[in-house]
């Protein structure tokens, strides 16, 4: 079968790193040497495009030292990323092929991860974490690591560039090369045709893997002005489009990659790119829209549609309103958080929000959606009083996850959305965790932009929570009788959240999990065997199940309520076990020790 790893020959080439280069010399040295450091059998694969700038003898220096690993392929300037790729391919040699711009550059270990992703999973394709700077990166496909994702049920679709793992063999079996007609788009027929014919496709969103740059003097194609012309793109994005249905029967699957096209190729233009067009421009552009939309919008992709897409649709034979459309959607959305606190089990948030240059709208909502599942989401109508709102989030009928909080403005039949919580008055704090039956909720706000979320579960941040210990003793069958007290957030935790004690040897890792018994008012009785564990030293948890992962919490103890050590002879074998409370902290530890009777002589001699 393509793809295993059986038999492989432990000399060949892991992966080839395909760079075109057109005039990229300051940027070289970083790309180059972030496809040096990668911790796997690869070849660098360098088409020179005719460069002008020097870049062609710095590349040559770099296979002189570099022999067997970089190889340069000089050609004339072709116009475009797509030939110089083709040539890279041609004489790529590797399992996989990665593609990567001249100006942009690799995580660290970005290869290497994402080569043993695809060995683990035969995969085809492996998307790797993309991160911008200065550039807009795609979020929709990162928001989880998965081994094996489908086109139909997950986002990767959104993502037609090119900087991905692909396994060479598929390419060549099915002849997928890049365009070569037109100077932009010609990743997107690339990563179309590749998507066809992936049997797996792993997402990587755990790991920077790819680091997409912006050139300060704006000298990259994408850059350049007039590269992305609507009537251009529209024109492009032709062949993709009918490349993909050549590939995929009509239905669910080709209606949901076909709204990926009109939502992000086709109505994309009738918004900034409208507003910039003049009269004749706009109307070209709305028809070019309208010949995509007789062709391909089937009744499946039209329900798929957004609201304001809709809106675009009904107004294709008005130039008028395509414009009013594309202001209101151009238009800055103003919200500031002015209140944020728990109201029973409600989370109860209040603003002000607006469009900028827009009369009054018609409506405020706070959309919250799942971070794991970009289709999952929440919406709660506001009370308004003109630009000020009112929300009462219910947080029970919210599923365990992360939920990011925005502020939905409706105007004119149009959405517009905006994160929640970075601009907000002084004194806001983030509210208190809250145990919600037996689930914990935490509001907080992002480390990076300060935004409003809330966390069910405890799935990225730590549950604040104390476990104390209230008094140990000895029982028969050297068990260590063990009283303690837990409070979640300030709060007792249900009797049922409470999971099992858990012991972990500091030095190897492994762990026992024991049986504990949990009485009301947030007392519980566990009776572990500690004199059957191994020699070392174990460190006590206790781990409750409070709607999301396990969260586990430290012992607090102290001397008072640490049971003396305890020694007795099993058979030839003396037997130790101590238990205390660690320095500083105080926490719940145990040593366990073995020692046979020449040991034991071995110690008195010491």
């Amino acid at each position: 079968m393509a793809g295993s790893t059986t038999g492989r020959d432990d000399d060949a080439v892991d992966v080839s790193v395909v760079i075109p280069v057109h005039n990229c010399k300051p940027y070289l040295d970083r790309s180059l040497t972030s496809g040096l450091i990668q911790r796997v059998k690869k070849e660098i694969v360098v088409v020179d495009d005719g460069s002008t700038d020097g870049s062609s003898e710095l590349l040559d220096l770099y296979a002189d030292y570099h022999r067997g690993v970089v190889k340069v392929v000089h050609t004339e300037h072709s116009g475009g990323a797509g030939t110089p790729r083709n040539i890279g391919l041609e004489h790529a040699t590797g399992r996989y092929v990665f593609f990567c711009d001249a100006d942009d550059y690799l995580g660290a270990e970005a290869l290497e991860r994402m080569v043993a992703m695809a060995d683990r999973n035969e995969s085809d394709i492996v998307l790797g974490k993309i991160v911008g700077h200065g550039r807009r990166a795609p979020l929709s496909m990162f928001q989880r690591s998965a081994d094996r994702v489908s086109l139909g049920d997950s986002a990767v679709y959104n993502s037609l560039s090119c900087f991905k793992l692909y396994r060479r063999e598929m390419l060549e079996r099915h002849a997928i090369r890049f365009g070569t007609e037109r100077p932009i788009g010609e990743d997107i027929l690339f990563s179309v045709h590749a998507y066809c014919h992936a049997r797996t496709i792993s997402v990587m969103a755990d790991y920077d893997c790819y680091h997409l740059v912006a050139r300060p003097d704006g000298s990259s194609i994408m850059q350049q002005q007039g590269s992305r012309d609507p009537i251009a793109w529209l024109t492009m994005i032709r062949e993709p489009i009918a490349l993909m249905a050549e590939h995929v029967e009509p239905g669910p699957l080709r209606d949901h990659l076909l709204r990926r096209h009109f939502r992000l190729d086709a109505f994309a233009q009738l918004g900034q790119p409208f507003l910039e067009a003049d009269e004749v421009q706009r109307k070209d552009i709305a028809a070019e829209v309208a010949a995509l939309c007789d062709e391909w919008l089937t009744p499946g992709v039209r329900e798929r549609l957004t609201t304001t897409d809709r809106q675009r649709l009904a107004a294709l034979g008005d130039v008028e309103r395509l414009v009013r459309l594309a202001d209101i959607e151009a238009a800055t959305v103003h919200r500031r958080l002015t209140g944020l606190r728990w109201d029973g089990d409600d989370l109860l948030v209040t603003g002000v929000a607006s469009l900028e240059g827009m009369d009054d709208h018609q409506g405020v909502s706070i959309v919250l959606r799942a971070r794991h599942d970009a289709a999952l989401e929440h919406v709660v109508p506001a009370d308004c009083q003109g630009e000020r709102f009112t929300a009462r989030v219910e947080v029970p009928e919210l599923v365990s996850g992360v939920w990011d909080m925005h502020v939905s403005i409706d105007f004119e039949g149009v959405t517009r959305l905006g994160r929640l919580g970075a601009d907000r008055d002084g004194g806001i704090t983030r509210p208190a965790p809250r145990l919600i039956g037996t689930v914990v909720a935490l509001p907080y706000f992002t480390r990076s932009g300060g935004n409003l979320s809330l966390d069910l579960g405890g799935h990225v941040l730590s549950v604040p929570g104390t476990v104390r210990l209230t008094r140990t003793r000895w029982a028969i069958g050297q068990r260590l009788v063990i009283d303690g007290e837990i409070t979640v957030g300030g709060a007792i935790p249900a009797a049922a959240s409470v999971r099992r004690l858990v012991w972990r040897e500091r030095n190897s890792g492994s762990e026992r999990a024991e049986r504990v018994v949990s009485l009301p008012g947030g007392v519980f009785v566990a009776r572990p065997a500690v004199g059957r564990f191994a020699p070392g030293t174990w460190d006590a948890y206790l781990e409750l199940e409070l709607g999301g992962p396990p969260a586990r919490f430290r012992v607090e103890a102290d001397s008072d309520t640490v049971a003396a050590p305890r020694k007795w002879w099993q058979g030839a074998m003396l037997r130790s076990v101590r238990p205390y409370a660690t320095a500083g902290k105080g926490r719940l530890s145990t040593v366990v020790r073995r020692l046979t009777p020449r040991g034991v002589l071995r110690r008195l001699l010491r």
